[in-house]
């Protein structure tokens, strides 16, 4: 059997027995902390030196020289051709599907003229070189290496570099045809926080990149952090969320895999079902307790279900979409009728599924938007991974002799307020006469 918690908004606790299920004590591992320092100061003061000691120490890689941790291009293109008929046409299918969505993000640079001939304007230009982390070993994800290569490649980076663990050798040919098919530059088999250590401070065999994204392990998202400021990471995610609003009409079965789907992550996930209908909520929960005991991580499921879970009965879809917008999760399912009515009235959430036809699954594989999004409730204020992450804004300035003296005389009022005399001084000699 399997406990989940029962909420509902109408009992006088709710609001605190909501809090309590979205807390996730995120508190910083002091060992874990100096672990992770202790590797970033050796990477950066020994480089590749360092690099294959902990190479060797965590992964049993023993590799004789830096070099040897990079995969030639002909070991990538053979994992591609290796791959099953099968599973090259759904990895080409994602790719393709990715890209196109992607390539509606472009942003291009653009300028205006104003009449006394000062033009003002916004220059976009990509990153010199991306990290792109991909977890290894028993963790292989080819989806992760689709998700954040190809928003990179269309944004035009100039190179992308992969990094991902192979405990004692071991590598995934999806993932390595993966970066093939995403035309990834290079590919070095480390991990861990001497990967993003390599990646941030650079050493004589791994390129210093200017920003860092994928998913990884503890060690991983906190040697992101450290390094964050030296160069950019794509965001500090937590477990992995999904919030269903179903009227009750969808088949039950099909909402309690939705639930697995991201409780099968690890323990900490968090699943939800916000519905207005009371039967249907215990047709879901007779359906998770029946379905369960066949899915091979059901101890994983069990765990995250029972302590992070809840099945919530609420008033109507309306205060569904007021708990939506508080809870702001990475997944939000809309399971109703007419989900572009209700769509409408969400304001926070990480990737917004519409209909009952319209899986959580989907978007982690192949819809074609991108599957890293904010969690933690950090969807009030960011946004998912995309082309713009991999794109920087420079301000334009171009100002004629007549609009100096228009703009000097406004910013010479205000720097002389601001008691800034050289700022004012500046201003002032492109318009006074001496």
């Amino acid at each position: 059997m399997i406990s989940i918690k029962r909420l509902s908004s109408a009992d006088t606790e709710f609001d605190r027995a909501l809090s309590e299920l979205l807390a996730f004590e995120n508190a910083q591992d002091a060992k874990l902390e100096a672990a992770v320092a202790d590797i970033l100061a050796k990477i950066r003061m020994q480089g590749d030196k360092a690099l294959l000691e902990y190479t060797l120490r965590f992964d049993r890689l023993d590799a004789k020289s830096a070099a040897d941790l990079e995969l030639p291009r002909k070991r990538l293109q053979q994992a591609l051709h290796n791959l099953p008929a099968v599973q090259r046409n759904a990895l080409e299918q994602a790719t393709e599907r990715v890209r196109v969505y992607h390539e509606k993000q472009l942003t291009q640079s653009w300028s205006y003229v104003e009449p006394d001939g000062t033009q003002l304007g916004q220059k976009i230009t990509p990153l010199d070189r991306a990290g792109l982390y991909v977890p290894g070993g028993k963790a292989s994800y080819p989806s992760s290496v689709l998700m954040n290569a190809i928003p990179a490649k269309v944004a035009g980076v100039g190179e992308l570099i992969m990094v991902t663990p192979t405990p004692q050798g071991e590598t995934n040919d999806l993932v390595l045809a993966a970066a093939a098919i995403c035309e990834v530059d290079r590919v070095f088999t480390i991990g861990g926080a001497q990967a993003v250590g390599a990646l941030a401070y650079g050493t004589r065999t791994v390129s210093r990149v200017d920003k860092i994204v994928g998913p990884g392990n503890a060690y991983v998202a906190t040697a992101k952090r450290h390094v964050f400021g030296v160069v950019g990471i794509d965001m500090l995610a937590g477990p992995s969320e999904i919030l269903v609003i179903c009227d009750g009409k969808t088949n039950p079965d099909w909402i309690a895999m939705d639930m697995f789907s991201q409780a099968e992550h690890d323990e900490l996930a968090q699943a939800i079902l916000l519905s207005p209908d009371l039967h249907f909520i215990e047709a879901v929960a007779a359906s998770i307790a029946r379905q369960l005991e066949a899915m091979p991580r059901k101890e994983i499921i069990r765990t995250s279900l029972e302590n992070r879970g809840a099945l919530i009965h609420v008033r109507d879809l309306d205060e569904a979409c007021e708990l939506a917008n508080r809870i702001a999760p990475e997944h939000l399912e809309l399971s109703v009728e007419q989900p572009e009515k209700w769509v409408e009235k969400i304001r926070h959430a990480g990737a917004i599924f519409l209909g009952r036809h319209t899986s959580e699954a989907l978007g982690d594989y192949c819809a074609g938007p991108n599957h890293v999004l904010p969690t933690s409730r950090t969807a009030r204020f960011s946004s998912p991974l995309g082309v713009y992450d991999f794109q920087k804004r420079s301000s334009i300035i171009q100002v004629s002799e007549q609009g100096s003296a228009k703009l000097g005389a406004i910013a010479s009022v205000l720097a002389h307020g601001e008691g800034l005399q050289a700022h004012a001084m500046s201003a002032e000699y492109r318009y006074t006469k001496k």
